[in-house]
């Protein structure tokens, strides 16, 4: 049995696209982007973002539902999860998205029993929605509508060893704590800023062929403080 459990981003993680920036592209009114901007030039946080882009949302539950039959998962997805499962390997998906979209899409696939921590999506109206944030913190470090430090630390008073998966932002904070990390997009260069342990992936095929280092101990040590070098095939 393994004593590693993952918690694993979802939007440009698991999904191929960000589903929030796709439900915006195609039903945000005039406006989102404005709030964008200022998320991406640090003047608000994502909470904040969100909130005010969701209240943009102009769609019905029927067309939120038939935008979200189109959304991809990533392809490995699925041999990555049955090789955590053979190894006792918990899976948790840990979101600053929709909890909807995401509930939504796993369940398309398959994948509806895996747990999961993200924003609420509350339809207020036939055409109206708003956000909620039942896992915030006052002390969010990136001010996350879901502070994925909290659960992190909880993940890790259980005496678990924590792997985080992710490629953004949000996953900033959560890998300065992870006693390893499997990183995409901006997480890798964070990581190599932060010399947090970590290995770089494309997609789950990727992340797939570093579990059974993982679970040997070649690909970290048993503690956070004692990496160890990562097996000649992967690149640091």
């Amino acid at each position: 049995m393994s004593d590693w459990t993952l918690l694993c981003d979802f939007d440009g993680t698991i999904s191929v696209e960000d589903t929030t920036d796709t439900l915006l592209e195609r039903f945000g009114k005039p406006g989102w982007e404005i709030l964008e901007a200022e998320w991406k030039a640090g003047r608000i946080g994502s909470r904040e973002c969100m909130a005010g882009q969701v209240a943009l949302l102009d769609m019905s539950r029927a067309e939120l539902d038939a935008h979200l039959t189109e959304r991809a998962i990533d392809p490995g997805f699925a041999a990555f999860v049955a090789y955590a499962k053979e190894h006792d390997m918990p899976i948790e998906i840990l979101s600053d998205g929709l909890d909807y979209a995401i509930h939504f899409i796993l369940q398309h696939y398959g994948f509806d029993y895996l747990p999961v921590t993200a924003n609420r999506l509350e339809q207020i109206g036939d055409r109206r929605w708003r956000l909620g944030f039942p896992n915030s913190s006052a002390t969010c470090r990136a001010a996350s509508g879901t502070c994925k430090c909290t659960v992190g630390a909880k993940a890790q008073g259980s005496d678990a060893r924590v792997l985080m998966i992710g490629d953004g932002a949000s996953d900033f904070c959560i890998a300065d704590t992870a006693d390893f990390v499997f990183a995409k997009g901006k997480l890798v260069t964070h990581c190599v800023a932060k010399n947090i342990p970590h290995a770089p992936i494309k997609d789950f095929a990727e992340a797939l062929a570093l579990l059974p280092a993982l679970v040997s101990g070649k690909l970290v040590a048993a503690t956070r403080a004692l990496p160890v070098p990562l097996p000649n095939a992967i690149s640091a």
